[in-house]
């Protein structure tokens, strides 16, 4: 109520009629959203206001700006756990629904791809994965990859006014530096896929100061657009934009996606050196194929299917 009638006060009495609650009641939880770092004013005959919010990623937070159907509608949050893959592989195992999503307020063993990790500090940023069971073969599994990435930078776009970029497969990027990255990892059968668990790692409210030396290639929103960023309303904002492209992706197909996914992509039509397990392909961007595999042309004209690599910008 309070959120909804942010520009005014809530008078206690309202509240009273409204939820059925006693005004000692009223009081005491108002004193609970004090104690969690909210300041609320209280004026005599006029009622209730927040003056201003924590930055945390709570359940209320994060469900305040969601607009989806299923999507982020069960949230369990943490404020320190290795890695939020390992904690969604072990829900998803148990039965956890379509859109439930883990997040933490750190990571102490985050996972990036090819085994690598991910610096995951306490306070500065979105650590999150997302547990789908889409009624598909696991051959389109990767395709999940490029719908999470579009929907980071539509909705970083529109909270920030930070013009994100993609590089394929997994990394949003801002004047050339990393600011997300994106694990899909598969649970599955021959023929069907179980749950597709998707991780992300956002760089939302660091310092250049909070990154170590090895990570210069590395940024943060609050760095590129110059303000601190509500990091709960960004994440409901990903999951509004992600469940929108999923539904679109399971009624229309890739093809919309595709062509929004190579509008964002950065190296489309540049040239690139792709370093996978058989060596290192160079040559020019072509662009990606309804499976979401990236078309690289050589010197010599031939066109290579990229599955998966590790892209540098030449």
């Amino acid at each position: 109520m309070l959120e909804d009638h942010a520009e005014n006060y809530v008078s206690g009495q309202m509240i009273s009629e409204t939820l059925n609650v006693s005004r000692t009641a009223i009081w005491k939880h108002v004193s609970e959203l004090r104690k969690n770092g909210y300041e609320v004013e209280a004026v005599q005959k006029k009622g209730y206001r927040i003056v201003s919010r924590p930055d945390m990623l709570s359940k209320e937070e994060i469900g305040l700006k969601l607009t989806t159907e299923f999507l982020g509608r069960k949230i369990f949050t943490y404020p320190s756990v290795e890695s939020t893959q390992f904690i969604a592989h072990d829900l998803a195992h148990r039965g956890a629904v379509d859109g439930t999503i883990v997040v933490a307020d750190e990571q102490t063993a985050g996972k990036g791809r090819l085994g690598r990790s991910w610096h995951s500090p306490s306070g500065s940023g979105i650590w999150t994965s997302l547990i789908l069971r889409p009624k598909l073969p696991p051959q389109r599994a990767p395709q999940f990859t490029l719908i999470a990435a579009v929907s980071v930078v539509h909705a970083i776009r529109k909270q920030t006014g930070v013009e994100a970029e993609i590089k394929w497969p997994n990394d949003i990027l801002v004047n050339g530096k990393k600011v997300v990255g994106i694990l899909t990892e598969l649970q599955a059968e021959a023929d069907q896929i179980k749950s597709i668990i998707i991780g992300m790692g956002i760089n939302v409210n660091a310092g250049t100061e909070d990154f170590p030396e090895e990570l210069h290639t590395a940024t943060s929103l609050k760095i590129e657009s110059g303000r601190d960023v509500n990091r709960s309303a960004l994440l409901a904002a990903i999951l509004n934009e992600l469940e929108t492209l999923y539904e679109e992706y399971l009624t229309n197909g890739f093809r919309m996606i595709k062509l929004l996914w190579e509008s964002y992509a950065v190296s489309l039509g540049r040239r690139i050196k792709a370093r996978t397990l058989n060596g290192v392909i160079e040559g020019l961007a072509k662009g990606i194929t309804e499976e979401g595999v990236l078309l690289l042309e050589d010197e010599s004209g031939k066109l290579h299917h990229i599955y998966s690599a590790d892209i540098e910008i030449c």
